[in-house]
């Protein structure tokens, strides 16, 4: 009888441990991606990502820390167990599932064409833009349009989207590719975006390149942290939390980009 005491006592312990783990959470964002997430003249790391990271994070009574990571390096640092999920404008396509596991879809995803004000290109083909220099942020889906799209144009690549935009600024760029809603931005806020270049063209919606929308990513055995993402997700999307964090940043909602 004691040993059966002592076992069921050992599991309670058990279980008690690993649930005080599961309420802590470690949440992965670039910090490089305004308005999505960001570090402020403060060093605090914030956005929408990490706003609705954050939501999602009370909404599960989890104890969370952000932590801002380059982006080359953000699947990897999952991998590693630097962190237990990424919230950083992700697009869920079938390559990265091949490594990670996508919660539904937090908004819908679309990418766009910015050139200089006046460039006067209308023909987005691989003829037409032959020799131009086109530039998108490394290692992403952006990055594979351009160079799948326009394999006769001149592309460079930047660690970061605020490293394409400058050189956009100065005159390096003749056309870049980039998430819409970021760029769109951008243009029509920031100061230096406004004076240079406007968003030409259709948005892109491949979905071999914009995948099923912009997920959260967990490592692919995490399916209990996925699912209690999906359930949080659903309830800050039926009490208003969502559109009030939405809000903050947008004039669209864009859960459904209407």
């Amino acid at each position: 009888m004691k040993k059966q005491i002592a076992a069921i006592m050992l599991a309670v312990m058990a279980t008690a441990t690993a649930a005080t783990a599961a309420d802590k959470i470690k949440i992965g964002t670039e910090g490089a991606y305004p308005p999505f997430n960001f570090v402020d003249s403060a060093g605090k790391i914030g956005g929408f990502d990490v706003d609705i990271g954050l939501a999602l994070c009370e909404r599960m009574k989890a104890d969370c820390e952000v932590v801002a990571q380059d982006w080359d390096g953000i699947i990897p640092g999952l991998l590693a167990k630097k962190y237990d999920l990424i919230i950083a404008s992700m697009f869920i396509t079938e390559e990265r599932k091949k490594q990670v596991a996508f919660t539904n879809p937090y908004y819908l995803a679309a990418m766009t064409h910015v050139a200089p004000k006046g460039a006067g290109i209308t023909t987005f083909t691989n003829d037409a833009l032959k020799g131009k220099v086109i530039g998108a942020q490394s290692g992403t889906t952006q990055a594979d349009f351009i160079a799948a799209t326009y394999p006769d144009a001149e592309i460079k690549l930047y660690p970061t989207q605020d490293e394409a935009n400058l050189d956009m600024v100065n005159g390096r760029l003749d056309l870049q590719v980039g998430d819409m809603l970021p760029l769109l931005d951008w243009v029509t806020k920031n100061d230096d975006g406004k004076a240079c270049c406007e968003i030409i063209g259709e948005p892109i919606t491949d979905k071999k390149f914009v995948g099923d929308g912009v997920g959260i990513a967990v490592r692919q055995d995490d399916n209990d942290l996925r699912e209690k993402l999906n359930k949080a997700l659903d309830e800050i999307r039926a009490d208003g939390t969502y559109k009030k964090i939405n809000d903050k940043y947008f004039t669209i909602d864009v859960y459904t980009m209407k």
